[in-house]
């Protein structure tokens, strides 16, 4: 199955929630008026856009069918793709990982899926043929040095640890030190997530951050936020808190297969200005992939079954 077609049938559950209540609107409506209008921007709602984006879209597509004079529902549902597609192509959606070492530096609150989206990562980087270090700079949490542990072994990559509760800058300092050693290609780093004391939180990162910048001044970094789909707006919540936080450069958004909630892509791009650079669409190890904004927005309008 191609990465379109898996993405295509991960995102069932989204599609139904979203192209489903849209067509209804074509459906009901023979004129393009405004009660159409309306009606679209509820179900853009209802599909988990966001209230904020979801009166965007409908004026900008107001605008639109306007100047260009569409009377055809079917062209104006063709306009309300453009839209969408034109939100999420307005972000910088690379990972910038090409230069060795880089640095991806992995945030977000437990339970969320970041160690397993680490590890996922790890695969991914692996079967591109780079020499993959992770560093388990979540130090508050005894499982989260385990669990990584873990991913280390299952995707045969170095991993450099310290004990529980120890000072997660000097697990970075480590690993960047081993980075330049080893000649890793890309060193990821888990950090702890504890978004309740902001305050700790950004003066952990900032700390993190000299110690990378001092060891590894020529490495590109990424910091990447990891957002669970299923939470909706709560997600989109998270994203704002934590970007007053860290400067993110990226989302991975984990179970937008289990979800019909995959609206907040859209959200947290128009919102935030975040982009979404990985998405999870599975269980499996090579089920985390890069984000496409194109194929997204193709594949969340796409009829019939996936």
């Amino acid at each position: 199955m191609g990465l379109f077609d898996k993405l295509k049938q991960s995102l069932g559950k989204t599609r139904e929630a979203f192209s489903e209540q849209v067509n209804q609107v074509f459906k009901a409506f023979v004129a393009v008026d405004e009660e159409l209008f309306e009606s679209l921007e509820e179900a853009l709602i209802m599909a988990d856009v966001g209230v904020e984006t979801s009166v965007y879209i409908i004026e900008e597509l107001r605008g639109r069918v306007k100047t260009k004079h569409i009377k055809d529902g079917e062209e104006v549902k063709e306009e309300l793709k453009a839209v969408i597609a034109d939100i999420l192509a307005e972000q910088d959606y690379a990972a910038h990982t090409d230069a060795s070492p880089s640095v991806v530096l992995v945030i977000g609150v437990n339970g969320v899926g970041k160690t397993t989206s680490i590890g996922k990562l790890a695969a991914y980087y692996k079967r591109q043929g780079k020499n993959v270090l992770l560093a388990a700079a979540d130090t508050f949490r005894a499982a989260a040095i385990d669990q990584l542990d873990i991913w280390a072994k299952r995707t045969n990559c170095d991993i450099i640890k310290h004990e529980e509760n120890s000072d997660p800058a000097a697990v970075v300092f480590d690993a960047c030190r081993a980075a330049s050693a080893r000649g890793t290609d890309i060193l990821i780093c888990d950090t702890a997530g504890r978004l309740h004391n902001k305050k700790n939180l950004m003066a952990e990162l900032a700390k993190i951050s000299r110690v990378i910048e001092r060891e590894l001044p020529d490495a590109p970094r990424e910091i990447l936020l990891v957002l669970d789909a299923t939470t909706g707006q709560n997600a989109v919540s998270q994203a704002k808190l934590f970007s007053e936080a860290a400067d993110i450069t990226g989302i991975v958004l984990t179970k937008l297969d289990g979800t019909a909630k995959g609206g907040i892509v859209i959200a947290i791009s128009k919102e935030q200005h975040i982009p979404v650079k990985f998405i999870g669409v599975g269980e499996g190890v090579d089920d985390l992939q890069e984000f496409s904004p194109e194929d997204f927005a193709k594949a969340i309008f796409e009829e019939g079954e996936g």
